[in-house]
């Protein structure tokens, strides 16, 4: 089997751990688009790589507004890797305890609202803190962790505890423990993760899943569609309308900071 092979098969079997969670996925769902037809955003959170399973939410082709994504720069810059905003400091300020308070303190989050946070490892301690931050608030917490591993990992909270620790529910990559999937002949360790493409699936199942319910619920989202699609003229218009509703639901989010 080629390197290339084996990494299809492995993620052939991710597809299927994915799917089935389906129950979980529509729990999640369920959470979600109660608070978007509350006019609330999902807050939704990672450091490291996991930011792109947060922007994989919103916005790109195929989302809506209704989830705000929380990315803080110095937790997700990874172009430089050495030197200034490099990989080294990246690392350890994710692991720096009450960043996550200070990066809370920014909003007006409320009880009832819903939350997701991504972590592969489940132990870098901003990812729990956020989670535990938000539970705090009276918030549904829904975590993406790549089980096996979170399991095998040692947490960096000084507790011990872990992301799962301040979940309502937990969704798995499927990813194995050190997630790279691929084995080299030759080669001491493996390569090629597998973290992304399972939570890539798990995001977009989850939205999918909460396009329907707003959808059945008569609020069918505005999703942002290319020209291809749709003809110039109305993708133009659903930018326009999707940018517009999310700055709307925004003010409402920095209407009072730090509040409880």
């Amino acid at each position: 089997m080629s390197a290339a092979r084996e990494f299809f098969e492995r993620c052939h079997d991710l597809l299927h751990i994915v799917a089935d969670q389906e129950p979980e996925i529509a729990r999640a769902a369920d959470w979600f688009a109660r608070s978007i037809l509350k006019g609330r955003l999902v807050q939704v959170f990672g450091s490291g790589h996991s930011r792109i399973m947060v922007e994989e939410m919103w916005p790109r082709y195929g989302s809506f507004p209704g989830f705000h994504p929380i990315v803080e720069l110095s937790l997700t810059f990874h172009n430089a890797a050495v030197g200034p905003n490099g990989q080294r400091q990246a690392m350890f300020l994710e692991n720096v305890g009450g960043l996550a308070a200070r990066i809370l303190r920014n909003f007006a989050l409320k009880k009832g609202d819903t939350a997701l946070v991504v972590s592969s490892s489940g132990c870098n301690r901003v990812a729990i803190e956020m989670a535990e931050g938000f539970g705090k608030r009276g918030m549904k917490v829904v975590a993406i962790v790549s089980l096996a591993h979170a399991k095998a990992s040692r947490s960096n909270d000084p507790r011990g505890r872990k992301l799962m620790d301040f979940a309502d529910l937990v969704l798995d990559t499927g990813a194995p423990v050190g997630d790279s999937m691929v084995r080299i002949p030759g080669l001491a360790t493996p390569v090629s993760p597998g973290s992304t493409v399972g939570g890539c699936m798990l995001v977009n199942a989850i939205k999918a899943e909460v396009a329907a319910r707003l959808t059945r619920a008569g609020k069918p989202p505005k999703v942002i569609t290319a020209g291809a699609v749709v003809g110039a003229a109305k993708s133009a218009a659903l930018f326009e309308s999707a940018y517009d509703e999310y700055a709307r639901m925004m003010a409402r989010l920095y209407a009072e900071p730090g509040a409880r």
